[in-house]
């Protein structure tokens, strides 16, 4: 529910901002933009992440919500169309496993789309875009913490995945826009505990990201 919620008011707000900014002052938006969006994202996994199948039994996953800071660069190389890369620093998350907290994880997961700017290269100030690409999710640094046995052994696969994407910029002069932007993330990885192969997590998060853009 979460997550449907953070979509609709994500795109009822740029619905709203492109009825408001329609006469607004023109800005020389469009190709050839270099541009970089910095701010804080929280990533949202799935409500249901999958059960592993372990020497211990079955152990119901549970991923963790994290908000940590993110950044993006991309590229406009036609007035409606460009390219954007979600980078951050690795997130780090819980993992509650029948409901114990009890394991966790770093995830690096740069994120390339392709963009469609449907005002590019017109006089709103307010431009929204959609995108859609592919996700490679990178985890490190794997551990299970289990009460009366100790430290066990946890390897999560990388992952390779398709990503969409909604978000727009509210352009405050030539420069520099506000940003906010989503993205639903194909995250899939094949997990081993204690040297067995154990299942498939799905992690399969909502990324959303509010700050600033600046373009060169």
């Amino acid at each position: 529910m979460r997550r449907h919620q953070t979509v609709t008011t994500l795109i009822a707000t740029g619905v709203a901002a492109v009825t408001l900014g329609a006469s607004s002052q023109a800005f020389a938006y469009g190709a050839g933009d270099f541009f970089t969006r910095i701010g804080v994202a929280q990533v949202s996994p799935t409500s249901s992440n999958g059960t592993l199948n372990t020497v211990l039994g079955d152990l119901a996953v549970d991923v963790q919500d994290k908000t940590d800071f993110a950044f993006t660069l991309g590229y406009r190389f036609h007035d409606k169309v460009g390219i954007e890369l979600l980078a951050a620093l690795p997130f780090k998350h819980d993992i509650h496993l029948n409901g114990d907290n009890i394991a966790s994880t770093k995830h690096l997961p740069p994120t390339l789309t392709l963009q469609y700017y449907p005002l590019g290269g017109t006089e709103a100030r307010v431009q929204p875009y959609i995108g859609a690409g592919i996700n490679y999710t990178r985890f490190s640094d794997e551990s299970v913490n289990v009460p009366g046995v100790g430290e066990v052994d946890l390897d999560l696969d990388d992952s390779w995945g398709f990503a969409g994407q909604l978000g727009i910029d509210l352009l405050i002069d030539d420069n520099w826009a506000l940003n906010a932007a989503a993205w639903y993330i194909d995250i899939d990885t094949d997990a081993t505990v204690a040297g067995t192969p154990a299942g498939t997590v799905e992690i399969d998060p909502i990324v959303v990201m509010a700050g600033i853009s600046y373009r060169f």
